[in-house]
């Protein structure tokens, strides 16, 4: 009897074990490319794959899995075949904290891709120092994802150009080319990377001669801008500044248009997307964007038209972000004949390759690439019209 009622309870200890065990939620995850084997090396990536920045995550997975196919049947890296294992960070720093450490402690990746977000790059510097394993961000254009105090961060890079260049391009461009000597800014006081823009845009417009009439903020995630605007047009400036992401961007704009406003609208990298398109095509006619590319160059139409042939999508910026951002990991686990993360480090360091954006040269004193020029896009039609490279050199 006694032994009868141990099986019984072993029994029940079993399925609950087994219960638990089959109801532990799995992270967001999406692998691809290679075989499980001693030769596999892996990749990560984190981005968002849900909330409002999601279309530019998937974009970026997809272009990094794209990218590793295409090495892999080449024959992948130093002969192994890649890996990649993607996680979505939700829009989130904590949760893009969460993610590098399984990355890092539970999966053994060899170097990670992104995040797109300043904020979010930001908060993974510790983790990747302590774990010595690299980092690649996008379009994380904050100073402070490579550099903080002066001191490089050993394991974050990037190969986008960072806030300062750009709103310092972006008023430039305003003055000197555009000849509008009244600016407002719009921004996101919420947001590190719409503080960085907003911050070097005001200083060098005023340094060039320009004044800005209204200064007004904005929490991410609100929906009515109309009292900010409202004093904006009292204002009544040349140029509205509007550093910040696609989904406000459509939203303020329209109400701009809707208040009556009629002054030059412009912003940074983060305005590129076929939302906004969708959203605000009449509102944003006419506007200026800071970018990174010329997306009609003939030498990025290869890439645009594998992606939309894999993907039935068109490349959002990210996705040629993205692309850079392999080609300098490839270039530098090359340089390296190495797969170790801090091999891969030390190559990053030194590393240059011809990117889709351009000319990727790294520099080591801040793990930001050197000299790349600004690409100026104006909205017409709804389509993004190239209008030339400038730079504040």
């Amino acid at each position: 009897m006694r032994r009868r009622i141990y099986l019984i309870v072993l029994a029940a200890l079993l399925v609950v074990t087994l219960g638990v065990a089959g109801c532990t939620p799995k992270p967001a995850q999406e692998n691809t490319a290679g075989p499980a084997s001693a030769e596999v090396v892996k990749v990560g990536w984190i981005g968002s794959l849900t909330g409002d920045q999601a279309v530019w995550g998937q974009c970026e997975l997809n272009t990094v899995k794209m990218m590793f196919e295409e090495i892999n049947a080449k024959g992948g890296l130093l002969g192994k075949q890649v890996e990649v294992i993607g996680y979505d960070t939700r829009g989130d720093a904590a949760e893009a904290v969460n993610a590098v450490k399984r990355l890092t402690s539970q999966d053994k990746v060899a170097a990670i891709i992104g995040p797109n977000a300043s904020g979010q790059a930001i908060a993974i510097s510790s983790v990747l120092e302590e774990m010595k394993v690299p980092d690649i961000a996008t379009v994380a254009t904050n100073p402070k994802v490579t550099v903080v105090d002066g001191n490089v961060k050993p394991f974050n890079f990037r190969v986008c150009f960072i806030d300062p260049y750009q709103g310092a391009v972006a008023a430039g461009y305003a003055v000197d080319v555009l000849n509008l000597k009244k600016a407002a800014i719009l921004y996101d006081v919420a947001d590190d990377y719409s503080q960085g823009l907003t911050e070097f845009f005001e200083k060098t417009f005023v340094e060039k001669g320009g004044e800005i009439v209204a200064k007004e903020a904005f929490k991410s995630g609100d929906v009515d801008f109309r009292p900010q605007l409202s004093k904006i047009k009292e204002a009544n400036p040349e140029i509205i500044f509007m550093p910040y992401f696609f989904k406000e961007v459509a939203l303020s704009a329209n109400q701009a248009r809707e208040l009556g406003i009629n002054a030059v609208l412009m912003g940074g990298d983060g305005w590129p997307s076929d939302v906004l398109i969708e959203m605000a095509k009449d509102a944003i006619e006419g506007s200026y964007i800071v970018n990174h590319l010329d997306f009609n160059d003939p030498e990025v139409q290869g890439f645009k038209d594998a992606y939309k042939a894999k993907y039935g999508l068109a490349v959002e910026l990210n996705g040629y972000m993205a692309y850079d951002a392999v080609k300098l990991l490839e270039a530098a686990v090359n340089k390296a004949n190495s797969v170790d993360p801090i091999t891969i480090k030390d190559a990053l360091e030194t590393s240059s390759v011809k990117g889709i954006t351009g000319q990727i040269t790294i520099s080591k004193d801040t793990h930001n690439p050197e000299g790349k020029d600004a690409a100026i896009i104006k909205m017409v039609n709804g389509e993004y019209v190239f209008q030339q490279k400038y730079s504040t050199k």
